[in-house]
């Protein structure tokens, strides 16, 4: 039996982190601080004035553990760590799971390329970003392509000049075929240069450049090549007017600012890099009522730059927040050079943190009814999964799905859904490999073996959460009693426990209801538990059969075309490469085959008396 008050005496006066769990063992609140025996005391005096969500959340508190720290920084990792992975009920919680992409130049490289990237890694090429939008990334770098004639293409250079014939970029005036030689590594590194200065926000060269040759093209009467020109000037001007100046420091800061209502908040972040706003974007988080914004904000930087692949040299909050120092020397730990939150009181600076604040403002407004409604479709019908099973404090459910043909091209998929919607960066497919014709039980077998060997591996390795590494608080099989009995045996085999349930269907191919612990549960089809638990479905099949439809085409051509004498790896990429598919290349007479530039008459001879 657990005494509070007697633990409560045990508690040490140093830094660390404590941990507070409820009549289920759930944990429900994750907090750090300087002297664990002062602050977990401050919980349970009555004399205290708490405030409303803590007065609550002491009232479920049935025990507490801590974990000493060395300091107080390392209270702070710590203290992030658990709340990513555990998603206290009592803490404010982050609702968004957004990544922003980079642009990335491969400035190693003898002919670089330009390429978007979502994370930011330490090797030799130069990024840019990051930006709010994925798209916007995709359309500079199509442009910056068209305008420089930079390579798309992955092949090695110098080392593979010469060995394959240029691509359709070049014959369209996409690229100089740098791959045949056609452009000097000097030469095409001038355009490089001009591509650095372009993405450093120099738009006023390629300005001036492109109005000489539209004029040029207009005055040679080559009007449709006038118009191309005019239309890349059109590009160039967008991203160059997307590019507003902020401020002439030319520093990197986000500008962040929150509004609230009840349990509802939105975070507004303006993104400055270079001192040019690039970008701003919103993330709602889940409150309790009477938290402060002061709380909010802390809670937010904490997790928000947890997982955020570039951390900025500045902060600039709409009020002061506690714990200020620790998360300064956090962030700049992280980001390897100083980094300050500050609260501006006059100037640009405050009218731009009243901007977000402004925006926040208006998202929360506008959107708090679709937000009621996302709700009810996603955390409301986890809610409902709950309640049928007897569970408590699901947040990630896995869904497992086998597909194949006759027992061929055998694959398993691995879908995974948080807090009621997909996360799709999650997603595992698997190619069966122990298991010889259509036995669907063994498949499931393999691939919950694989997945979670693969998991302890990688926790025991120390890696982040994620992934392999993230296990759920419920499996969700495909079928009844065999599917779920399949992934209890492999869960007890390797002393995990995790709640199994089937999803069970009718004669007619429709979920009817859950199967668990060998009871079979009936659901009501008009809630949004039942929309919920179709969608996952839905969703691991479309991910397995997508698969196996990839991996059985691919291995179809393939070894039709494997087994003919005398063609390797580059004929067989030559004539895929030139023939639609396996009929053309059926049809084809001996004199077409010899067309081909790694053909020669005995290859296509070959070829022919295959087929024929």
């Amino acid at each position: 039996m657990f005494e509070i008050q007697e633990e409560l005496k045990k508690l040490p006066g140093k830094p660390g982190v404590y941990i507070m769990h409820d009549e289920s063992d759930a944990i429900i609140y994750v907090g750090k601080a300087i002297s664990l025996k002062n602050r977990v005391r401050q919980y349970f005096q009555s004399s205290r004035n708490k405030g409303v969500k803590i007065e609550q959340m002491v009232t479920h508190i049935t025990r507490f553990e801590y974990i000493v720290t060395d300091s107080e920084l390392e209270a702070l990792v710590l203290e992030c760590n658990l709340i990513k992975e555990h998603r206290p009920k009592y803490n404010t919680m982050l609702m968004d799971d957004k990544g922003y992409p980079f642009i990335r130049v491969t400035a190693d490289e003898d002919f670089p390329r330009i390429m978007l990237a979502r994370k930011m890694k330490k090797d030799r090429s130069k990024y840019f970003g990051p930006y709010t939008s994925a798209g916007a990334v995709k359309d500079t770098i199509e442009l910056i392509r068209k305008l420089y004639c930079i390579r798309s293409c992955s092949r090695r250079l110098p080392q593979d000049i010469g060995k394959e014939r240029p691509c359709l970029n070049y014959h369209i005036h996409q690229c100089k075929a740098p791959c045949q030689g056609y452009i000097s590594r000097e030469e095409y590194r001038k355009a490089i240069d001009e591509v650095l200065q372009f993405l450093n926000g120099n738009y006023e060269l390629i300005l001036k450049e492109l109005e000489g040759k539209m004029q040029e093209a207009s005055g040679n009467l080559e009007f449709e090549k006038a118009i191309e020109y005019r239309e890349l000037i059109s590009s160039v001007q967008k991203i160059a007017q997307k590019q507003k100046i902020t401020d002439t420091a030319g520093e990197d800061r986000d500008v962040l600012a929150v509004a609230c209502e009840e349990e509802d908040a939105v975070m507004q972040v303006f993104f400055i890099r270079g001192g040019r706003l690039i970008g701003r974007d919103h993330f709602y988080l889940k409150i309790a009522k009477g938290d402060s914004e002061k709380e909010i904000l802390a809670s937010f930087i904490k997790q928000f730059y947890t997982g955020t692949p570039y951390i900025p040299s500045e902060l600039m909050l709409q009020e002061e927040i506690e714990e200020a120092g620790v998360i300064e020397e956090w962030l700049t730990k992280k980001r390897g050079h100083r980094v300050h939150i500050r609260v501006p009181k006059k100037g640009t600076k405050e009218k731009l943190v009243e901007l977000a604040q402004k925006n926040a403002d208006m998202v929360l407004k506008a959107d708090r009814d679709r937000l009621k409604r996302e709700e009810g479709r996603t955390v409301g019908a986890v809610r409902e999964l709950e309640s049928l099973l007897g569970i408590k404090g699901i947040i990630r459910m896995e869904a497992y799905d086998i597909s194949n043909t006759s027992g061929f091209a055998s694959v398993g998929s691995m879908i995974v859904y948080e807090r009621g919607k997909p996360k799709r960066n999650d997603y595992r497919k698997f190619k069966i490999k122990g298991v010889k014709g259509a036995d669907d039980y063994a498949s499931m077998e393999e691939v919950l073996t694989r997945r979670f060997e693969h998991g302890i591996r990688e926790r025991e390795e120390g890696k982040e959460l994620g992934g392999f590494t993230s296990f759920p608080d419920l499996i969700m099989m495909d079928g009844g009693k065999g599917q779920v009995n399949a992934a209890l045996k492999v869960l007890g085999k390797l002393g995990i426990s995790i709640p199994v349930c089937g999803m069970v269907k009718d004669d007619n191919h429709r979920t009817r209801g859950l199967y668990y612990q060998n009871i079979e549960i009936p659901i009501d089809r008009n809630s949004e538990g039942f929309r919920l638990i179709t969608r996952i479905q839905d969703e691991a099949h479309r991910f397995a059969v997508t698969f196996h439809r990839q991996l059985r085409g691919k291995q179809q051509i393939h070894s039709i075309l494997d087994d003919i004498p005398g063609i390797g790896e580059i004929r067989r990429k030559d004539l895929m490469r030139h023939f639609e598919n396996i009929d053309a290349i059926k049809n084809a007479t001996v004199e077409e085959l010899k067309k081909l530039p790694s053909m020669n008459e005995k290859s296509a001879n070959d070829v022919y008396r295959f087929f024929h």
